[in-house]
């Protein structure tokens, strides 16, 4: 089963990314770290419910990698928005079992952290982009149940694409996510966060 793990704001550089997501929730984002495989790096915030939001884009200092980054960031361009959904699994291997085109296999570590991804050939997830990655934490001690959330509570997620019945028939017998709900329209992502001047729609 998949259940929604986190939501990731893409941009050009990682100032970029993070004022995007800072001015809209009006909470400074907390230092996240270095991803060597894919030469990225980010920075997080929790989000109620034992959710979190990311920032992630391109590390300049970091040596290009051989193979195409992770979330299509080798082919961004364009202002920060919310671009991708991430849903994490109990078994990363009888996930992709079931929705093969989510990607491969890709086990990573930083720090204390260890988790798998799966992760396309080509860096870019299925749908154009909106299909969600899928990720397997390999501890209970996952970045959603130990960031603090400040006072943000994810309210919905909307994903919309123009073939959205398409990913809904995929999607519907293992998605437990009761807070993402699909929208026949142009391809995008809407996040509706409650925070302590009210909602905002993060996009």
């Amino acid at each position: 089963m998949l259940e929604l793990d986190h939501i990731a704001v893409l941009g050009e550089t990682l100032e970029e990314a993070a004022a995007h997501l800072e001015e809209a929730v009006n909470l400074p984002l907390l230092p996240g770290g270095k991803h060597a495989r894919f030469g990225t790096h980010n920075r997080l915030l929790g989000l109620a419910p034992e959710i979190y939001m990311e920032a992630i884009a391109i590390d300049p200092a970091a040596e290009r990698p051989k193979e195409p980054r992770w979330f299509w960031l080798d082919e961004f361009r364009g202002p920060a928005r919310l671009d991708k959904w991430i849903c994490r699994v109990k078994d990363l291997d009888a996930a992709l079992d079931a929705l093969p085109m989510a990607g491969r296999r890709v086990d990573l570590e930083r720090g204390d952290l260890r988790w798998s991804m799966a992760v396309p050939q080509d860096g870019q997830q299925a749908f154009d982009g909106l299909f969600p990655a899928l990720i397997q934490w390999h501890s209970d001690l996952m970045p959603g149940r130990v960031l603090p959330a400040g006072g943000l509570e994810l309210k919905q997620l909307t994903v919309s694409h123009p073939d959205a019945n398409a990913m809904i028939d995929l999607l519907a017998p293992v998605l437990r996510s009761p807070l993402v709900t699909f929208a026949t329209g142009k391809s995008g992502l809407t996040a509706r966060i409650g925070t302590p001047q009210g909602e905002v729609d993060l996009t």
